[in-house]
């Protein structure tokens, strides 16, 4: 509850695939729920906002993306479909 997280020393490397990337999510995903997509995330190293900056590594855009799309495009962030957000998972 105060956020502190324990991680296991002996997870494997790959386990934490998206360690220090950080993905905004936008629009409605057909494949995920908002939460599960969040969960995948996270549970490989990665981290959430719900904002775009020059921090963002990566936007996934699902169907009627919003202003985030927009500011993803204007600061030249990488944007990823949810096809190719899925494939990311998966490597």
């Amino acid at each position: 509850r105060a956020g502190i997280v324990i991680k296991n020393p002996e997870q494997k490397a790959a386990d934490h695939k998206l360690q220090g990337k950080m993905f905004v999510l936008t629009g409605e995903l057909a494949s995920l729920s908002r939460d599960e997509a969040k969960e995948k995330i996270r549970s490989l190293g990665g981290d959430i906002s719900e904002s775009v900056s020059k921090k963002t590594s990566y936007v996934v855009i699902g169907k009627n993306p919003g202003s985030k799309y927009d500011k993803a495009k204007e600061l030249g962030v990488k944007i990823l479909s949810e096809q190719e957000f899925i494939k990311l998972l998966e490597k």
